[in-house]
C-alpha cells in the first residue's frame, strides 16, 4: 500500500490569459491547458470560450473570490494527491487584482510546486504604450469607490515621484478624474481602456484635457490610468554631498559600484558622468 509521503505532488501552473484579443496567449499556456488534468477558472463561462477557440476539452472548476477559501482546500487537496492543476482569472495575470492569492498561498504552505506560465498583464501593456517614464513605477491595483476614501488615497500619493499605476471602473472614471485634477493639480496622465480589443483607446494628455475629450462620450470597458509622478525640483548638490551619499551607500549597502551610480544618478536628480567622475576620482 503506498503511503501519502510516497505520493509525488502535482504542480500548480498560474496562466495568464488574453485580456481581450485571443491571438494573445502563448504557445506554451496552450500546451499546458490542454495537458493538466483540470483547469480551476475565476469564470469557467468566460473560459470555455477561450478554450473552445483552441480546442482545449480540459475539465474546468469554478474558482472565484468568494469561494476562493473553501475551493482552494478542494484544489490542495487534488494537488497533494498528485494531479497537476491550472489556475487562470477572467484575463490577464491572476493574483494582480484578480482572485488567485489565496491558492497561490496555500499551495506554498503545502510545498507545492507552483510555476508561472507568463503573458498579458493590463498593467505591463498599459504602461509599455504610456510614453511616461517607467523605470520605476507603483501599482496600486483599483481606486477607492468611495468619493472621501478615493479623495484621501489621492492625497497619500501627492508627493510621490514615481510613475502611478490603477485601475477603475468606467462608472466612477469621471468621478476620479475631477478628484485627481482637484488635489493632484492637472498633472500628465494616460487612460487605457479596452487594451487589444476592438474598441481599444488610448488618449494621453493632461487631467483636465482627458476631462474634455472624455465628456462627450459613453466610457465603456476596463480601464487603466497612469499618473505621471510629481516633478522634482532641481536641488543643487555639491561634490562633498555626492562623496558623502557615495561612501553610506559603500558601508550600508552591498552594491556594485555601477548600481551605486545609477542610485546616485537617480536620487539625486544629477548626470551620471558627474557621478561616475566623483566615483572614481573618490577611489583614486
Amino acid at each position: 500500500m503506498q503511503r501519502n509521503s510516497d505520493i509525488k505532488k502535482g504542480t500548480l501552473y498560474i496562466v495568464a490569459t488574453p485580456i481581450g484579443n485571443l491571438e494573445d496567449i502563448t504557445l506554451r499556456a496552450i500546451r499546458i491547458l490542454k495537458e493538466v488534468p483540470l483547469i480551476a477558472a475565476e469564470d469557467t463561462r468566460r473560459t470555455r470560450k477561450l478554450l473552445n477557440a483552441y480546442d482545449i476539452h480540459t475539465p474546468l472548476m469554478s474558482l472565484y473570490e468568494q469561494v476562493e477559501g473553501k475551493k482552494s482546500r478542494r484544489l490542495i487537496s487534488k494537488l497533494n494527491e498528485g494531479m497537476d492543476v491550472a489556475y487562470v482569472s477572467d484575463a490577464g495575470t491572476p493574483c494582480i487584482s484578480d482572485p488567485g492569492y489565496v491558492l497561490v498561498s496555500q499551495a506554498v504552505e503545502h510545498g507545492i510546486k507552483v510555476v508561472p506560465v507568463p503573458g498579458v498583464s493590463a498593467v505591463i501593456a498599459a504602461l509599455s504604450v504610456a510614453g511616461l517614464p517607467i523605470d520605476h513605477f507603483i501599482f496600486y491595483g483599483f481606486f477607492p469607490s468611495r468619493a472621501s476614501s478615493r479623495k484621501n488615497f489621492l492625497r497619500s500619493l501627492a508627493e510621490e515621484t514615481k510613475t502611478l499605476v490603477l485601475y477603475e471602473s468606467p462608472k466612477r472614471l469621471m468621478a476620479t478624474l475631477s478628484d485627481m485634477e482637484s488635489v493632484l493639480g492637472d498633472r500628465r496622465i494616460v487612460v487605457v481602456r479596452e487594451l487589444t480589443k476592438v474598441f481599444e483607446e488610448i488618449l494621453r494628455g493632461t487631467v483636465s484635457s482627458v476631462i474634455h475629450v472624455l465628456r462627450e462620450k459613453t466610457v465603456k470597458g476596463e480601464i487603466t490610468i497612469i499618473i505621471a509622478a510629481k516633478k522634482q525640483i532641481p536641488t543643487s548638490y555639491s561634490d562633498s554631498d555626492i562623496r558623502a551619499r557615495l561612501d553610506q551607500l559603500r558601508n550600508d549597502t552591498d552594491l556594485s559600484r555601477r548600481d551605486i551610480i545609477e542610485k546616485l544618478a537617480h536620487d539625486m536628480a544629477i548626470p551620471r558622468k558627474r557621478v561616475y567622475k566623483i566615483v572614481i576620482n573618490h577611489e583614486g
